[in-house]
């Protein structure tokens, strides 16, 4: 019986980090650039199987039983969202694989987010995070404007252009292992190791790339992680009262 017990409870722990996923993909399905996470479930092997010669005990039945569920590490999507047209011409969307690079100042970091706008000291920045991340170019600088210039233009390849003049170009990067990639906040990544090299995908100028969470999906995916952690608590219930039963009326008996 605390077999079934140990599957009940692992049941729980599953389906709550299933809600938690889910609510934060909800939560960004309007988020610019955002690319909704995946929840990996697996088959977790009794100690048996899974170190073979290494174990201390061992059962003739529950050895060739399952060792109940459990979750991999989240998985990131990078399918491309769709795209709208903003007019804004510091808007850009990468159409193709690649990431924006932008950095506080310490730290370089990578986006899908294409939505920039200008500092007070002329730089292109994120419009998330209230100016923080400078969006850099491909040599790893700022990009410097003329907020009181003339008009701003980014081209197809990347490049910006001020009143018909070549300012920088952003550095757009790809990667070889996304895999390599963990999400560190505010709709950025960090890189763990992949090898970088220049994107070539185009540049989208006067749009942003939108969210791949559909809201409907996710709310149907949280009600169904909702039951499935209703019924492993009933299960746990049910099993705790079996095992009352067993101690206070077969104890009894015998």
């Amino acid at each position: 019986m605390t077999y079934g017990l140990w599957l009940s409870a692992g049941g729980l722990q599953i389906n709550e980090y299933r809600q938690s996923l889910l609510a934060n993909n909800l939560a960004n399905s309007s988020t610019t650039g955002f690319k909704h996470d995946l929840a990996v479930i697996h088959e977790r092997a009794v100690e048996s199987r899974d170190e073979p010669g290494g174990q201390r005990f061992a059962h003739g039945v529950l050895d060739h039983l399952t060792g109940g569920s459990w979750v991999r590490p989240t998985v990131h999507t990078f399918e491309k969202g769709d795209f709208e047209r903003t007019d804004n011409p510091l808007d850009v969307a990468i159409d193709g694989t690649g990431f924006l690079s932008v950095s506080d100042g310490t730290e370089t970091r990578y986006t899908r987010d294409g939505s920039m706008t200008l500092n007070r000291n002329g730089e292109l920045v994120m419009s998330a995070g209230q100016g923080r991340w400078r969006v850099l170019d491909e040599g790893g600088a700022p990009i410097l404007l003329d907020p009181a210039g003339g008009e701003i233009e980014i081209g197809g390849d990347g490049t910006v252009h001020q009143g018909g003049e070549s300012v920088g170009r952003l550095g757009v990067v790809d990667f070889d292992d996304t895999e390599q990639l963990s999400k560190v906040g505010a709709n950025l990544y960090v890189n763990h190791g992949a090898a970088m090299r220049p994107a070539e995908s185009a540049i989208r100028s006067r749009y942003l790339e939108m969210s791949t969470v559909s809201p409907v999906k996710a709310l149907a995916e949280m009600i169904e992680a909702s039951r499935a952690y209703q019924v492993n608590a009933n299960l746990i219930s049910l099993q705790d009262q079996t095992i009352g039963q067993a101690v206070t009326t077969v104890g009894r008996i015998g």
